[in-house]
């Protein structure tokens, strides 16, 4: 099954980088998954990654795709009225 790399809404790609780079804690969106993996003990360098398994990278998007789901959930609750 073909994975979708790019936003539905081209024009969302800054917003979602700059929303990755707060959940990592990082300045710049590139950096991100470095963080990640380095806080799950991960051996991603730069460059070729031939010895990662898929567990592990999983584990490195997981954590991102996770984090994001996570902070929009919460952003769209300080928007709800409250009672």
């Amino acid at each position: 099954m073909s994975r979708r790399r790019r936003p539905l809404v081209p024009q969302a790609q800054t917003g979602l980088d700059q929303l990755k780079a707060r959940v990592a804690g990082v300045e710049q969106p590139e950096q991100a998954k470095y963080e990640v993996a380095n806080e799950l003990h991960v051996p991603l360098k730069n460059g070729y990654n031939g010895q990662l398994t898929a567990h592990d990278a999983g584990r490195i998007g997981g954590q991102l795709g996770g984090g994001m789901v996570k902070e929009l959930v919460r952003m769209a609750m300080e928007q709800l009225p409250r009672k």
